[in-house]
């Protein structure tokens, strides 16, 4: 399926799949790095892409599909960076076309890096979503987005300790008036270049004897896909009766990894 980018933040393994890239209607390019920006809508998103790309983005849809999409790079420490806009979602779950693009873009596509943005003044409202995007991957910063407006609120975040909670970097931003993108920027590139590694939040307190089912067929897809490193999310999306994610191992989706 083609020779995937091998630049990595953790060792051996690959940062994207070129090929799932492809199939998804992504130009890679000269790019160093992929991105992906995810999060809840009304959250700002669209202005945190802007600010990071500025004039080199362009829009389309996904292919097949009648949802827009934008893509753009920048450019930070002499490194190239691309960057996707996904849908805005509440939820990975895929009961929506928005949803489903979402999720297997970061599943399948294996980013870089995912910035999940959110709200800064109803963080818990995004919590839902930020926690399932830190099951799938390894790699990932929070946005709180929208600094003003939660100040004005009242709202004072603390965001060393929500960053020691998550396990991934947390970035107070107002990307209207650029106020702490250049912080994101700084925690988009160490963990691209793996000078920071995160370790993220992972649902616990699971019952003993889904555990053991979503243990023996994790391990049983780390046999068949050496190189995945979400076999325990997939897993249990497959007890789950998640037929999408089904369908991929029944179809050798995971193959390029």
């Amino acid at each position: 399926m083609g020779k995937d980018k091998a630049k990595s933040a953790c060792g051996s393994c690959e940062h994207y799949s070129s090929s799932n890239l492809k199939k998804m209607g992504a130009n890679i390019g000269d790019n160093d790095y992929i991105i992906a920006l995810a999060g809840n809508p009304n959250t700002g998103k669209s202005t945190v892409f802007n600010n990071l790309t500025g004039l080199k983005q362009h829009t389309g849809n996904w292919p097949g599909k009648t949802v827009s999409r934008a893509e753009g790079a920048f450019n930070y420490n002499e490194n190239k960076y691309k960057i996707v806009d996904l849908p805005g979602t509440y939820s990975l779950l895929s009961t929506s076309q928005d949803e489903q693009i979402a999720r297997d873009f970061i599943l399948f596509a294996n980013p870089t890096v995912t910035v999940i943005v959110a709200d800064s003044g109803r963080l818990e409202r995004n919590l839902n979503l930020i926690l399932q995007v830190l099951e799938i991957t390894d790699r990932a910063v929070l946005c709180l987005n929208l600094s003003d407006e939660s100040k004005k609120n009242g709202i004072d975040i603390d965001t060393r300790s929500l960053a020691r909670k998550l396990g991934v970097p947390v970035i107070l931003t107002n990307a209207r008036s650029n106020i702490g993108m250049p912080e994101l920027l700084k925690a988009i590139d160490e963990i691209s270049t793996g000078k920071t590694v995160c370790k993220p939040y992972r649902l616990k307190n699971i019952p003993k004897k889904l555990e053991k089912s979503i243990l023996e067929l994790s391990n049983d897809l780390s046999e068949m896909y050496p190189k995945l490193n979400n076999t325990r999310w997939i897993a249990l999306r497959m007890l789950d009766g998640d037929q999408r994610i089904i369908e991929a191992v029944r179809n050798n989706e995971f193959g390029a990894f």
